[in-house]
Parts: structure tokens; sequence; C-alpha cells
């Protein structure tokens, strides 16, 4: 039996932000033996090679056509949204729960439509002031543990922060990666980001003695050493191929809702790792979730009043 194409790309989304939401916990649980820095080496070497054999077999034609200067911008924005978001996000969840990071992550989607109305020099809709308020509201509730008074002093964990700033690179990452598009296809432009990445992570660990990524790793127990592929394969690779297709099914507005599902899963296998998720924090999930629903939400519902109550005529 044979799925819709609509129905499977459904489900291909579905399991692609279960990927996503899985790395939180799986990655928490590799940072009990692996440095943060050696994970996203990893990371980023396993996911180049995986994309490089996937390039081959697809035979994806490599760029040729692009200048000196367009290579470097690739690279660059590469490295800050790439490389920003892991270094930020495995340093982050060493001092914070895969829950909360996992929350803050969640907001990526609204801030990227901020960054999108600050660069076109546009006002946001009052839908999204009031998605964004709702949506910090939860986040906020959860990494002060429900006493918002520490906003007054600033007194928010280290590692919130760092995955905050990781965000905020992916966020931006997001953005000028749709103006990138149009002149260079996504798998290569992936492909540069990993390699980007790796090199960068790569020279911080040689020159950081107390790093030692491929002792770290050989050393390691049986269940970090999977976490590691892992997150390397399923969460990197085969979460981004899974992420194109469902765009191109759906379009960009339709998938943009499955992201929501990345903190539900990241609970729920935080759960079975045996990770404390408290009631605070599934709190905070349903007020993020809700927030981020709440402009598409909106629209549906304006949508059918007016469909059900059209403007009246008024004749002489």
């Amino acid at each position: 039996m044979t799925l819709p194409s609509y129905t499977r790309a459904v489900l291909l989304l579905i399991l692609c932000t279960f990927f996503w939401g899985s790395s939180f916990p799986v990655g928490k649980h590799i940072l009990t033996e692996v440095h943060a820095y050696s994970m996203v080496l990893w990371r980023f070497v396993i996911a180049a090679l995986c994309l490089l054999i996937y390039v081959k077999v697809a035979r994806i034609a490599w760029p040729k056509h692009l200048a000196t200067q367009q290579w470097l911008y690739v690279v660059i924005v590469s490295i800050i949204g790439v490389g920003g978001l892991n270094l930020a996000l495995f340093s982050g969840l060493t001092y914070t729960s895969s829950t909360d990071g996992a929350l803050i992550m969640a907001l990526s989607p609204l801030f990227t439509s901020l960054i999108a109305s600050l660069f076109h020099r546009t006002i946001p809709s009052m839908g999204q002031f009031i998605s964004l308020a709702i949506s910090l509201l939860g986040v906020l509730l959860v990494i002060t543990n429900g006493h918002l008074s520490l906003l007054l002093g600033l007194q928010i964990n280290y590692g919130d922060k760092l995955i905050f700033c990781g965000m905020l690179a992916w966020s931006l990452y997001t953005f000028l990666t749709q103006g990138i598009s149009k002149w260079m296809p996504l798998i290569p432009y992936t492909l540069v980001g990993m390699i980007s990445g790796a090199s960068v992570i790569g020279l911080v660990c040689l020159f950081s003695p107390n790093i030692h990524p491929w002792h770290e790793v050989i050393h390691s127990s049986s269940s970090v050493f999977y976490g590691v592929m892992y997150i390397g394969i399923f969460a990197t690779v085969a979460g981004y191929l899974l992420w194109i297709n469902g765009v191109k099914q759906l379009g960009s507005a339709k998938a943009s809702l499955f992201f929501n599902f990345v903190p539900v899963f990241a609970v729920l296998v935080s759960f079975l790792f045996g990770q404390p998720v408290t009631l605070l924090q599934v709190i905070g999930m349903v007020v993020v979730i809700f927030g981020l629903v709440l402009p598409n939400l909106w629209t549906s519902l304006t949508f059918k009043t007016k469909k059900a109550y059209p403007a009246c005529k008024v004749t002489k």
C-alpha cells in the first residue's frame, strides 16, 4: 500500500522532529563522558562524510559558477549558524537540562521571522508580537524555575544563556539561508556548513590540551559511542534531508508548524532516559507551543469568520 504524498510528507516531518527532539537528551547523556567540543567535532565529521556519500550517490552537481566573494560569504554564514549553534547548544547542555534547551530552541522560527522584519524594515504583525510574548513567557517560566523576579538580577542559568545565543545564531543562519538558496543548492550548501564547522572546531580542539576527541570517543561507553553516531547520522543528516523533503511537499509555512514537536519529543525521550522532567517544564512547553501556533490559529479563525460572514454590500 502506497501512502499519499501529503501523508508521507507529514509522517516524515514528524520523524524529523523526533530526531531533533531526541538529540537533546541523547546529547545530554553523551556530555557525561565526552567534552562538548569533541561532541560537536564528531557530529560535523560524521555528517560531512554522510553528505559526501549522498552527494556522490545522488549525483548532485557541485556549484562551479560562484565567485570567490560568494564562497567566502557561504563559509562565514555557515560558521556563524552551524558552528555557533552547535557550540552554544552542546556547551549549554553541560549546565542545563535537555528540556530547557529544547524549549529555548523552539523559539527559533519566531525569532527568524522577527529578524526578517528587522532586515526588511517592516513592522511585525500584532500576532507575531503576541506570539513572541506568550512563547517567551513559557520559556522564562521554565528557566527561572517559576521565579520571574530573577530576571531583574539576570540570574539565569549559564547554560540557558548559551543555548539562547545559539538559537539566535541559528535564526540568523536560517534567514540568510533563504537568500543563499537562490544561487546555491541546499545540499552542497549544508555540506559546506558541515566542513566549515568541522574545520573551526577542529582547530579549537587542536589548541586545547585538555580536549582529546579521538581518545574520548574510543574510550567511552557503548551507549555514548552509539549516541554520537545517532546525532551525527540521524539528528543531523537524516533530519535535514527529511526536513527538505517536507518543505518541498508542504511548503515552508506548513512545515514550520512541525517544529513545535521538537520540545515534545525532547521531554518524552528525556523521561525514557531517566532524566528529570518537572511539572513546570511541561507547563512551560504547553505555553510555548500555544504561543508558536497562535498566529496560524488566529489567521485560520479570521479566514473562516470572513468566509462565514462576508462583508455586506450597501446599496442605494
